[in-house]
């Protein structure tokens, strides 16, 4: 089976579904970006609108790395919170606070202080770049790796609650218009979240398209509800 196809349609949903039944998978298995789309005209009857799309399926995830490794937790808990200590003191930031929990064989922290929105940044940009180099410095010499998850004055719990109430109230505006809503670029930690959150609406379909960093989630009515 190809991994990438560009298939045409009269309208983008025509396009995508046409891809759809030549990889025979579902939406959320696929990557879709839209290539070509031809505005209506004066001389749309005598040239007939097409739409060309480009799906590509997506990759299996891993799941590997992120098995529950009981044995190594302890030690990296440990590790973390010298780390982030180390990072911070570093950086002449003073009243932190770092609580450490292990929670379902992932190592959650949470820091608090008054000097610290710098490292959430622009929608949590920094925060998930700091969590990355955390992750990867602690699980150095860890197999399987063990999940960190690093969080600020819990900025992704709150997050995650405005997006999903995003989703919820613009999901009702584009059933209710049966018009489109494309989001303003978003990282994929937070499409994933909006995704996740009407994966289950039989009404509405989510797609993303554009390249990162500016990809953006399409909300759209399925046609026939």
């Amino acid at each position: 089976m190809e991994d990438k196809i560009i298939v045409e349609g009269r309208t983008t949903n025509e396009a995508i579904e046409n891809g759809l039944k030549e990889l025979k998978v579902s939406r959320d298995m696929v990557e879709i970006k839209i290539l070509e789309e031809n505005k209506k005209n004066f001389f749309s009857i005598l040239n007939p609108r097409v739409v060309r799309v480009e799906l590509t399926l997506k990759k299996q995830k891993v799941k590997k790395e992120y098995q529950v490794n009981t044995e190594n937790i302890e030690d990296v808990k440990k590790l973390t919170e010298k780390f982030i200590y180390d990072f911070i003191k570093k950086l002449n930031i003073s009243e932190i606070e770092v609580n450490t929990i292990i929670e379902d064989g992932c190592i959650k922290v949470n820091l608090r202080g008054k000097e610290l929105g710098f490292l959430i940044g622009h929608r949590g940009e920094c925060l998930q770049s700091f969590q990355t180099i955390v992750s990867s410095i602690v699980n150095k010499n860890i197999n399987p790796r063990i999940r960190v998850i690093v969080d600020i004055e819990e900025y992704r719990e709150k997050r995650e609650k405005t997006l999903k109430e995003l989703a919820d109230k613009i999901s009702k505006t584009v059933y209710k218009t049966g018009k489109s809503v494309t989001l303003e670029p978003m990282s994929a930690y937070e499409r994933k979240i909006i995704h996740s959150r009407l994966q289950d609406n039989k009404r509405i379909r989510t797609h993303s398209i554009g390249e990162e960093p500016n990809r953006r989630l399409v909300i759209e009515k399925i046609c026939n509800n």
